[in-house]
């Protein structure tokens, strides 16, 4: 697949694309053209209810973390009682909205050395395998695909291969010809 940001999209983002999950996060080289295809992207995207936003760009590497989501998924999961007690926990201002409290995840990813775990929520992973993970230093997990799971091995399996089989029949797709905006599940 060559590496333009739309094929980049579909390799990574395809169960967000799909309306399968709420958000993926992708690493690319920063290159000249990168942010004005985000800004091209994401205008492309928002009548689909999707967002693509560059979450860090870290120059000694030269690359940058790309968030892609689906604003209301992401923002019903944020109303959430027990995540937003959970990310009050973890020092997030949750009186804040959306963006802003995205804002404030960019931040700890370019401030802390460690990657700020509680990002899985922010991707859709279950509350319980982020706090899991956390708590567990990454092991003594039940299975592991898309993210580590704690809980019923069984049910995250079943995510984990509709993920994959979503971005082998986009990556098919778009191979063929057809472009990113066609397979975009609408909102």
């Amino acid at each position: 697949m060559n590496h333009t940001l739309e094929a980049m999209l579909v390799e990574s983002c395809s169960p967000t694309l799909a309306g399968l999950k709420p958000a993926n996060l992708f690493r690319c080289e920063e290159t000249p053209e990168l942010f004005s295809a985000v800004f091209a992207w994401n205008r492309k995207l928002q009548p689909s209810g999707l967002q693509i936003r560059v979450l860090k760009r870290c120059r000694s590497t030269g690359s940058c973390l790309i968030y892609v989501c689906r604003r209301a998924w992401v923002q019903q999961v944020l109303e959430q009682q027990e995540i937003r007690a959970f990310l009050s926990g973890e020092g997030y201002d949750m009186s804040r909205s959306m963006d802003q409290v995205l804002c404030q995840l960019a931040r700890r990813l370019c401030i802390q050395r460690d990657f700020p775990h509680e990002i899985g929520i922010f991707l859709g992973y279950p509350l319980g395998d982020v706090i899991g993970f956390i708590h567990n230093q990454g092991r003594n997990y039940t299975c592991c695909g898309h993210w580590k799971c704690y809980g019923d091995a069984e049910e995250a399996q079943k995510q984990f291969d509709a993920y994959r089989s979503c971005a082998a029949c986009y990556k098919r797709l778009f191979e063929t010809g057809i472009p990113l905006l066609e397979l975009v599940a609408a909102a």
